[in-house]
């Protein structure tokens, strides 16, 4: 059992450059406390994300950090020339000695990808052929491929990742009919999904990965995210839960209802915080509540993997720190010796 942090690195009321000091202040508590890795989100034009250049953001990462492993969740392949991507991948998987995790994806938001002039019926076939251009060059020498959206002819490589083949691959999965892929290639797969719903998955994750006869031990990572607040008592977290949920709620929309679209019902959070907590997407509470409830979330999803998010919306810094060493001193313990 390990646990994580996913950022969306949504936009509150602390100015920007503020926000990005306290950002990388959370992510030196999130690597001395010991969390497995933090993701981050790639969103564009939107203040859910104000990380639209996940690498350079990254590259910060991995200079204040010494353990703690970090990538995209997800690098949105269409928007990217693949071989300037992958040198950054290279770059960023050296610097850091090997701590990069390798999140792809096409994008959830059609919006965000029409700013930048794709088209969102190409963008899954774009996905595919930008994410073989990446496979191959992380592990030839020269760089020779033949799609209908890329084309290269033996383009030397000159830069290799630190972790062989490649770092390993992440990806954002809601549907059964994407395992037999990410089996085959070892991925690991996160969901937002309720944690029943999300058993089915991971059930069919682990019969595939026996059917094709891999070692149990070596089984990927397989985790949902979900907002967190720790506190001494719960009407201080869900004080705390309130003031960061409804923010980020709006920023998560923001963009869609500017356009008058929304996004896929599943996607759509409820809300209130409350109503969140009910459904089992989120938690604020003492120790020992939290505990509890995550401990539930992992076994009815069949998790071995699990995200927190502890700054959303206008959470001030001190609060998500101390959010952080509560969950640290008493869940983190909690769940990992019950798994």
């Amino acid at each position: 059992m390990k646990l994580g942090i996913f950022d969306h690195m949504d936009r509150g009321a602390t100015p920007l450059d503020q926000l990005y000091a306290d950002r990388l202040t959370l992510v030196e508590a999130y690597d001395q406390a010991g969390f497995h890795g933090y993701h981050v989100a790639e969103h564009h034009a939107t203040p859910l994300g104000v990380a639209p250049a996940p690498g350079i953001w990254l590259a910060t990462v991995a200079q204040r950090t010494k353990r703690l492993r970090f990538g995209p969740l997800v690098y949105l392949l269409p928007l990217y020339h693949p071989i300037k991507l992958l040198e950054e991948i290279c770059m960023l998987d050296q610097i850091s000695g090997g701590r990069l995790m390798l999140g792809v994806g096409h994008g959830i938001s059609p919006i965000e990808l029409r700013f930048y002039g794709v088209d969102p019926e190409q963008a899954p076939a774009m996905y595919a052929e930008a994410l073989e251009v990446l496979l191959r060059g992380m592990t030839q020498p020269l760089l020779t491929f033949e799609g209908k959206y890329y084309q290269f002819r033996d383009v030397p490589m000159e830069l290799a990742p630190f972790q062989t083949p490649h770092p390993p691959l992440w990806y954002g999965l809601g549907r059964p009919e994407a395992i037999p892929w990410a089996v085959a290639h070892r991925v690991n797969i996160v969901g937002n999904l309720p944690a029943k719903a999300m058993r089915g998955l991971t059930d069919a994750y682990r019969a595939e990965w026996e059917r094709m006869g891999n070692d149990p031990a070596e089984m990927p990572l397989m985790g949902v995210g979900r907002h967190v607040v720790v506190a001494e008592t719960e009407r201080e977290a869900l004080e705390i839960a309130r003031l960061g949920y409804g923010k980020w709620r709006e920023s998560f929309l923001k963009l869609w209802l500017a356009h008058g679209m929304m996004p896929s019902p599943a996607a759509v959070f409820p809300e209130t915080f409350e109503e969140a907590e009910a459904q089992g997407r989120a938690v604020a509470g003492t120790p020992d509540k939290v505990s509890a409830f995550l401990r539930q979330v992992v076994s009815d999803g069949g998790l071995n993997y699990l995200l927190c998010r502890f700054a959303f919306g206008d959470i001030p810094l001190d609060a998500a720190l101390h959010s952080i060493r509560l969950f640290s001193r008493h869940v983190m313990p909690a769940l990992q010796e019950n798994h």
